[in-house]
């Protein structure tokens, strides 16, 4: 037998950010105390509301599944004496499992006869179970800072009101968090802010859509008010740009939604699109509104809680809360339009980067100068690197950033632009802050690449200077980031720099590091460590990347290049031979005297070592080229041929002939066989090792 058991805690009105999580979080609580209760269910849902966490088990058994329990006792001859009588042990055996002697069966266990006890277990009525079950999922809730209200110990996220807990159409008598469990649910707070009764959970979100006006389901009422928000914005000929964050944050306010369109004035569209958008969706949670082309439109899209009369009064009210937000935004451009970022560089000197690091106006003038060096080293316009190193920090102290933190580089590139800086230094201004997070857009100008690099390189060498680099899963300086971060700007625009070089120069611009000892290597070490993540999220092999390594190439470029030749060459069907012949050749050299300067031809006597000479010498021909091209790919792809001759060569030619002169010509032709390949990488670590 089996019914639907709903349970629903009503609340004042929860976080909005953590409705999602705390729904979740219930969800798999609640999963898990069934699961070990053994309880059999078709299907679990989690709601949530504002005021309101819920769930709804669809056909949970009655009761706990019925099970023999075999328990087994002392041996029979020492449970019974010589006249078979039950001793002490077998008496004590029965009590325990609450038997008699004479319910106790003997059996052989496969050593022994002995003492059994076959019991039940099980068959608990689930409305017993189903109290301490919700209790321990609401007490394991990922809740920061739990809360107390009026005399009551009890603590909660939110204090609670009222409590449903139905199995079928029976309430179950069940406490939580100091209230007793009925059939009574409450109404929106404004439309029905009054009791319903519930006689079954199967009804429970028609009836309280119906005759409380909530959507309980929050993706059914996520998803309406994407569709309410896609409406509103097509009846003006515009898109609504719909941020997942924003939308779940809404979803998370409002228990009957409402889309509505409002306006602004035109006049504000002169103010940076981001910082209109960025006070409509952070102060009013407003969805915003673009044409086909992209530009942001005079309208915004709110989401009430309510459906109102005279929802013209709604849209009024919410234009009046708008139009200080944007004037003020307005005002902050404005006002800073009348100083220009190279004046703003003094007020830099006064705000500390980092105690031992300097100020902000400090890392401005390193930054400028390993720009200066990059794009030198890259062969680009040096003077706009340094212009935009410098300048790079100063939209920090403008009004518009103080009051909008998100507007940090792209205030920086209004201003540029309006100073006269030409348009590389102004992009530069934005797009030093790219890639922000994984996945994220690179700088589209190569001096905003520049600035990205020595930005981050700065930080890095300097945190690492002062003996503060991560430890564990600490990185209060994100630089875990910050490495992967210059790793893809190195590798995905094509920057063909040496990161040890770069390390060396951005640790000349600092004054005053303490933690200097083996600096470099150490931030070396660290960096290139971020690339074995990097390629097995890509389901390259973490070997492949490990023969790369061993070769201790330090420009990201390359090493990228010669990773992705390794894994195709990884892919290919004389992959493993050539590994092995790899490993037997280096285990081989390993223990010789290192042989011959080069090979002598007159001492090539076997067939097989003279094909394996003039192989190796035409391929020295033709990938030679290739590696200096760095097209790492074409040139494995040739070596794949040496499998043949290689494997002859091991069959039929003794290495370590008696004859020296021999022997060290032949030692010799695999150091070249060997040479071949760790041009590249040292494939012999591709080789499976020998259990």
């Amino acid at each position: 037998m089996s019914a639907d058991f709903l349970f629903e805690l009503g609340t004042e009105e929860l976080p909005p950010k953590a409705l999602k999580t705390l729904m979740n979080a219930l969800r798999d609580g609640v999963a898990q105390g069934l699961a070990s209760q053994d309880l059999a269910y078709d299907s679990l849902h989690a709601y949530a509301s504002p005021r309101r966490l819920a769930i709804l088990v669809r056909e949970l058994a009655e009761q706990t599944p019925v099970r023999e329990v075999l328990t087994w006792g002392p041996p029979a001859k020492i449970a019974f004496d010589a006249e078979g009588q039950p001793t002490k042990a077998a008496e004590a055996f029965a009590a325990k499992n609450g038997l008699s002697v004479s319910e106790l069966a003997t059996e052989n266990d496969g050593k022994a006869d002995k003492l059994v006890a076959r019991t039940r277990a099980g068959g608990q009525s689930v409305t017993e179970l189903l109290g301490g079950i919700v209790n321990d999922a609401l007490g394991k809730l990922p809740i920061a800072k739990r809360m107390r209200w009026g005399a009551s110990r009890t603590e909660f996220v939110r204090p609670v009101h009222w409590l449903v807990m139905l199995y079928g159409e029976q309430v179950v008598d069940a406490s939580v968090l100091g209230l007793q469990a009925g059939r009574q649910t409450r109404g929106h707070r404004f439309h029905y802010n009054r009791d319903i009764e519930l006689f079954s959970p199967h009804d429970y979100l028609e009836t309280l859509a119906s005759t409380g006006y909530v959507l309980a389901d929050r993706d059914a009422r996520r998803q309406l008010i994407r569709e309410q928000v896609e409406a509103e914005a097509k009846a003006v000929n515009g898109t609504a740009v719909i941020d997942n964050e924003l939308l779940d944050e809404v979803t998370a306010l409002v228990e009957w939604p409402v889309a509505l369109l409002g306006n602004f004035e035109e006049r504000f569209l002169s103010v940076p699109a981001e910082a209109l958008i960025a006070s409509m969706k952070e102060h009013q949670k407003y969805f915003h509104v673009v044409d086909s082309n992209g530009q942001l439109m005079p309208h915004f899209i709110t989401v009430a809680n309510l459906e109102s009369e005279d929802p013209a009064q709604v849209i009024d009210g919410n234009e009046r809360v708008i139009r200080p937000r944007l004037s003020d935004a307005a005002f902050f451009f404005e006002t800073d339009l009348k100083h220009s970022l190279e004046s703003r560089r003094d007020a830099l000197k006064s705000i500390v980067f980092q105690k031992q690091l300097g100020s902000l106006f400090e890392k401005t003038e390193r930054i400028a100068a390993l720009a200066k060096h990059i794009a030198a080293e890259l062969g680009v316009d040096t003077a706009l690197a340094e212009r935009a190193g410098q300048l790079c920090k100063s939209d920090l102290v403008t009004e518009m950033v103080l009051e909008f933190d998100n507007m940090q580089g792209i205030a920086g590139y209004y201003y540029a632009r309006n100073d006269g800086e030409p348009n590389d230094v102004a992009l530069a201004m934005q797009e030093q802050y790219q890639p922000r997070f994984a996945g994220d857009a690179l700088p589209t100008s190569t001096t905003g690449a520049i600035i990205a690099l020595a930005d981050r390189l700065d930080t890095i060498t300097g945190i690492f200077g002062i003996g503060q680099q991560p430890t564990g899963s600490k990185d209060p300086f994100a630089l875990r980031r910050a490495s992967l971060g210059v790793l893809r700007l190195l590798v995905d625009k094509g920057l063909d720099l040496d990161l040890r070089q770069l390390l060396e120069s951005a640790v000349m611009q600092h004054t005053g590091l303490t933690d200097t000892d083996g600096l470099v290597d150490r931030i070396l070490d660290y960096m290139l460590e971020r690339f074995r993540a990097w390629y097995e999220d890509l389901g390259i092999p973490v070997e492949v990347f490990l023969a790369v390594s061993a070769r201790q190439v330090t420009n990201p470029l390359d090493i990228d290049r010669r990773v992705k030749a390794v894994h195709e060459f990884y892919q290919l069907p004389q992959a493993q031979a050539l590994a092995a012949a790899n490993k037997r050749v280096a285990n081989i050299l390993s223990k010789s005297d290192g042989g011959a300067a080069s090979v002598d031809p007159q001492l090539l006597q076997e067939a097989a070592e003279q094909a394996l000479a003039e192989a190796v010498a035409t391929k020295t021909q033709q990938v030679t080229p290739l590696f200096k091209q760095r097209t790492y790919t074409e040139a494995l792809t040739q070596l794949a041929d040496l499998q043949e001759p290689v494997d002859r060569f091991f069959d039929q030619v003794m290495v370590n002939a008696d004859n020296e002169p021999l022997r060290n010509n032949r030692l010799a032709l695999l150091r070249q066989l060997g040479d071949l390949f760790l041009a590249v990488a040292d494939v012999s670590l591709l080789a499976p090792s020998k259990s």
